[in-house]
């Protein structure tokens, strides 16, 4: 099995706030992100596939395709937006880093499949909200 990643970046403002909770519970549990007028990060996005190269091209996935899958599903919907309120796809989901890694995963896996070699699959998607803090949502691994 081959393992092949790109790595980009994006930057995007969000809020923590759970509507359905009191103002006290959100501030509560988040905090700094439950600022009322947003706050921001400098995302980085790792999109990794798995899967055995195509004989004639040697490639689980063309690159250059690959960014340009990411450009399209992810980065022009969420780059300097509001993701609470300006990515149709996350309409109603608290914008924390679990979230997101799970919804970019599920953007990303049919058109990046059907450029994929045969049999290659969209492995996982790490995002780092920080230096310090990512999520990565992997359906293939087990505990």
């Amino acid at each position: 099995m081959t393992f092949v990643t790109r790595k980009t970046h994006f930057n995007a403002a969000h809020r923590l706030h759970n509507p359905e909770r009191s103002e006290e519970w959100n501030q509560e549990t988040f905090g700094k992100c439950n600022y009322e007028h947003w706050h921001g990060h400098n995302y980085v996005l790792e999109v990794t596939l798995a899967g055995e190269p195509d004989a004639s091209t040697g490639y689980v996935i063309d690159l250059g395709k690959l960014k340009s899958i990411i450009n399209q599903y992810v980065l022009e919907p969420c780059d300097h937006r509001n993701l609470n309120l300006d990515v149709p796809f996350l309409k109603g989901i608290i914008p924390t880093t679990e979230n997101l890694v799970k919804a970019f995963f599920n953007e990303l896996k049919e058109p990046v499949e059907s450029e994929a070699s045969l049999g290659s699959k969209l492995y996982s998607v790490k995002l780092f909200e920080t230096e310090r803090n990512s999520a990565e949502y992997c359906p293939y691994k087990r505990l």
